[in-house]
């Protein structure tokens, strides 16, 4: 028989409850409101991950600009251009090269152009009255006509030499030089002391990116320089041009033919290889850069992780009221998990906003071409999100493992 049948009420079984799972959408609107109930602490906590992704994003973008305007300026300068100059002999004195050097090496086939300057032994100063010792470093060269075709130089203001000012008192400066002489306009005339004979200046030269020694000289006709000087003039440094795909045949071959004598004593360089070594100088400095900006990028995951913990102890009702109506606690980790990874991530974002203009600004003051490569920048958001995820597992778990009613028992 029954229960009813006897007279006694049915036997009610309680329902077991239904848990239902979030949605991503859900998780992701509830995690979002986490953010915003704390604006100030959000805004910092965000602000350490920032930092890190705009140095990350700032100095490999800046980097890729550098080499980019270097890669612009060898390519409009050339990279075919050998400097031929005197070495050391075996006894450790400085060698000399032939007076005939320069027209040997032009008989070279695969030599399109070949130059020279030649010391001379005297002081540069603004006037005779100016002491000798007050040169501030200035050299004086006697240089061919042809110089400018050879190392790619251009005359900022003036002229060059030519045919007829190479046999009178005439003289064009280095950037450097014209700068440290005090040379302004030459619209006047200007003169200058070397070997205490005035001077004029005729020209002043723009900097010259594969000669910087240039820079720093004052250069003469070699016709004149030989009345300031009685000894022999012989070249100091000879700049050659070859055919682009000939360079390396060409470099091994200079020596003897530059000084068949004493080969040994011959110093062959190329000057966009000290260019091409400073570019591997500015890659070591961006490692380091790099690695402050993954300490800082350290740094603000280690904040975000605090204040997510500290969120998860102040949250504790809610935490204890959502357990029990029934949240599972795969909800409730997720929650604070997705927080965690968008704090992060806006974090993230504001640091490549940030990274791209500071790149625009410090190269377009530089005068670069701007180049942004996107890898860094993808780089720079994946290891927010990735330093989110990192950082919030232990929060979650935390948020997790909560049981309801100690939760409540503590408000």
């Amino acid at each position: 028989m029954t229960r009813t049948e006897v007279g006694l009420p049915p036997v009610v079984r309680a329902e077991t409850p239904v848990v239902r799972r979030m949605s991503l959408a859900d998780l992701l609107r509830l995690s979002a409101r986490g953010l915003t109930v704390r604006p100030g602490r959000t805004a910092l906590s965000a602000l350490g991950i920032a930092i890190g992704i705009t140095a990350l994003v700032g100095v490999l973008g800046l980097s890729e600009s550098s080499r980019a305007d270097l890669r612009a300026q060898l390519d409009a300068l050339g990279t075919n251009l050998l400097t031929v100059a005197p070495g050391q002999g075996l006894l450790g004195d400085e060698g000399t090269l032939p007076d005939v050097s320069v027209v040997m090496i032009a008989r070279i086939p695969t030599v399109t152009a070949a130059s020279a300057v030649r010391a001379v032994d005297v002081t540069v100063r603004r006037s005779d009255r100016v002491p000798e010792s007050q040169t501030s470093g200035i050299s004086v060269g006697a240089a061919d006509l042809d110089l400018l075709d050879a190392v790619a130089a251009t005359v900022r203001e003036g002229r060059w030499l030519d045919a007829a000012t190479q046999r009178y008192p005439a003289v064009v400066l280095g950037a450097t030089a014209a700068r440290r002489l005090g040379i302004g306009p030459l619209a006047d005339g200007v003169d200058v002391s070397l070997g205490g004979r005035p001077f004029t200046v005729v020209g002043i030269l723009d900097p010259v990116v594969l000669a910087p020694e240039l820079d720093e000289t004052a250069l003469v006709g070699t016709t004149v320089a030989h009345t300031l000087v009685d000894d022999d003039l012989p070249p100091s440094a000879v700049y050659v041009r070859v055919e682009p795909d000939q360079v390396v045949a060409t470099r091994a071959v200079l020596g003897r033919t530059a000084n068949p004598a004493a080969p040994d004593e011959v110093r062959v360089s190329r000057p966009s290889d000290a260019l091409a070594a400073g570019a591997v100088a500015d890659r070591s400095f961006t490692l380091l850069a790099l690695g402050l900006g993954g300490v800082a990028l350290l740094v603000g995951g280690v904040g975000i992780a605090n204040v997510m913990v500290v969120s998860v102890l102040e949250r504790r009702r809610e935490i204890g009221v959502r357990r029990a109506l029934g949240a599972p606690r795969s909800s409730i980790g997720s929650q604070f998990f997705i927080e965690s990874v968008l704090l992060s991530l806006l974090g993230g974002v504001a640091g490549v906003v940030l990274g791209v203009a500071v790149t625009w600004v410090f190269a377009t003051g530089q005068g670069w071409a701007v180049t942004v490569p996107w890898l860094p920048v993808l780089a720079g958001l994946a290891c927010s999100l990735a330093v989110g995820s990192v950082v919030g597992l232990y929060p979650a778990l935390r948020a997790a493992r909560v049981p309801p009613t100690e939760a409540l028992r503590s408000v």
